[in-house]
């Protein structure tokens, strides 16, 4: 999501006016120069899409897909391919908005004086990957709700409809094994991204202060489409090592969390003394305390969970699990 200093101000302070760099003003950035500026980002994220998807076709139809293993009667690609596309606009998604957490954590840690990309492109990139992944996630949502229509063919047209859109879209609907859990998680995670991305955009009627505060909720959202993603996604369902991958990605994730929040680029997020100006008043510092507290037990936690193996992921079952399109997965 967009970074947490406003263009046109310094990282330091949020206040003070930088200078224009190739030959325009910062401020003057909009959705529409940024949904222009989002096409190479959207074609090589449907490129990667693309190579998901063909990628868990082969997997599928080979019989080695953990999806298979989970419900056997997913064993025709031909079948399932609208589940195939949303699994595959489901993981470009989660590595889009993997890759646009980490630059917004660089842009707003410590100053990035040596880095070889100048800070106003990394700047157009978080913008830029956060509408990609915007886009992704309700691609995601849309092919998930297709293949639940086409699972339902003993109701009527309309009624097929409203099943597949509420399951997807209605938190608390749909009402099945990991799902009941899962998909509202999901859920809440597209319906915070939304708005929080583009709450940059109208910054200036909000007041930056105001959306500065708004913004630090977008690592919620990433949390729960990782949650998200280890409690529905059946690729990594089963505790190997494509879960365990997933578990190490979320390292650098956190790593950087922790070094943004130990160095925060704006001094008014700095620690300092409490009760002292730079520290604020006792129950800021303590909060501010408390979370550079928390993120490092995440750290700690994320090794913890590699090194022991305990990724919550289930025991492969001997013999495939019974089941058909309309028993869906339980826990």
């Amino acid at each position: 999501m967009p970074p947490e200093t406003t263009p046109g101000t310094t990282p330091e302070d949020g206040a003070t006016p930088s200078p224009a760099r190739d030959g325009h003003a910062a401020g003057r950035v909009t959705l529409r120069t940024d949904l222009r500026a989002a096409v190479p980002d959207a074609t090589a994220a449907g490129l990667v899409t693309a190579a998901v998807f063909v990628f868990l076709w082969a997997r599928m139809g080979s019989g080695d897909s953990a999806t298979v293993a989970v419900m056997p009667f997913m064993d025709d690609p031909g079948t399932y391919w609208m589940y195939l596309l949303s699994q595959a606009f489901g993981w470009s998604g989660l590595l889009w908005a993997w890759g646009t957490v980490v630059l917004g954590l660089l842009l707003s840690g410590p100053r990035l004086d040596r880095s070889p990309v100048p800070r106003q492109v990394l700047e157009r990139w978080h913008r830029t990957t956060s509408l990609t992944t915007m886009a992704l996630m309700f691609a995601h949502a849309l092919m998930f709700a297709a293949e639940l229509v086409r699972y339902e063919t003993e109701l009527a047209w309309l009624k097929r409809l409203w099943t597949g859109f509420a399951d997807s879209f209605v938190p608390g609907w749909y009402d099945s094994g990991t799902g009941q859990i899962a998909i509202p998680v999901g859920q809440a995670a597209l319906y915070l991204a939304v708005p929080l991305g583009l709450l940059f955009y109208v910054r200036n009627r909000i007041g930056a202060t105001t959306w500065r505060r708004l913004h630090r909720f977008v690592i919620v959202v990433y949390v729960l489409s990782v949650w998200h993603t280890l409690l529905y996604g059946t690729n990594v369902w089963y505790g190997e090592w494509p879960r365990t991958v997933l578990w190490l990605l979320q390292l650098p994730v956190a790593v950087l969390l922790l070094v943004r929040l130990l160095r925060p680029a704006r001094r008014a997020e700095r620690l300092g003394a409490p009760g002292r100006r730079a520290g604020g008043s006792l129950p800021g510092w303590a909060l501010r305390a408390a979370g550079r507290v928390v993120a490092g037990a995440v750290v700690v936690g994320i090794l913890v969970v590699v090194v022991s193996g305990h990724d919550g992921g289930r025991q492969r079952p001997a013999e495939a699990p019974a089941s058909s399109p309309h028993e869906k997965e339980t826990e």
